[in-house]
């Protein structure tokens, strides 16, 4: 048995109802199964939902939670990305309070560095927005974390699609 926990992510098409979210985590949380990211949109569709889910688990369990995912009436179609070559990013803010000129100097570096956008500014806070790969912004945080003192964090879902590969060009 393999039982090597990782990341993994699926992508779901659901049926853009009410309760059709509870249901998908409540599948999640009645099976002890843990949502690291959870995101969801309307598609080109209005009747359709796209859900972009990772978990960390082990491929037993994955593959026992993505055959529970296409047993629900909801589901339209459940797509593991964990193997696939996607475009994947999520939206992360971070707020710098109790910030000097010297602080702001730096952030302002920083949102360079990391293609950042500085969306708010005050007299001694900035807002800063990264929309990157989850990795990129578990970086940003880190740094930020040891380089100021007083940070706030907000990240969004992880969100991603099939990327085009470039034999079919």
């Amino acid at each position: 048995m393999n039982r090597i926990l990782k990341k993994r992510w699926i992508s779901l098409y659901v049926e853009n109802q009410i309760g059709v979210l509870s249901k998908i985590s409540g599948l999640f949380s009645g099976k002890c199964y843990n949502l690291e990211s959870l995101t969801v949109g309307r598609t080109e569709d209005p009747t359709v939902s796209r859900m972009t889910i990772e978990t960390k688990s082990d491929e037993e369990t994955f593959e026992q939670i993505k055959k529970q995912l296409n047993r629900m009436v909801e589901v339209i179609k459940v797509v593991d990305f964990t193997d696939l070559s996607v475009c994947m990013h999520e939206i992360l803010y971070v707020k710098v309070r109790k910030c000097g000129l010297k602080e702001k100097t730096e952030l302002f570096q920083i949102a360079e560095t990391f293609n950042a956008e500085v969306v708010d500014y005050g007299k001694d806070s900035m807002l800063l927005e990264f929309v990157q790969t989850a990795t990129k912004n578990d970086a940003v945080i880190k740094l930020m974390q040891e380089e100021f003192h007083s940070i706030e964090v907000v990240r969004g879902g992880s969100v991603g699609i099939e990327a085009i590969s470039m034999a079919e060009r």
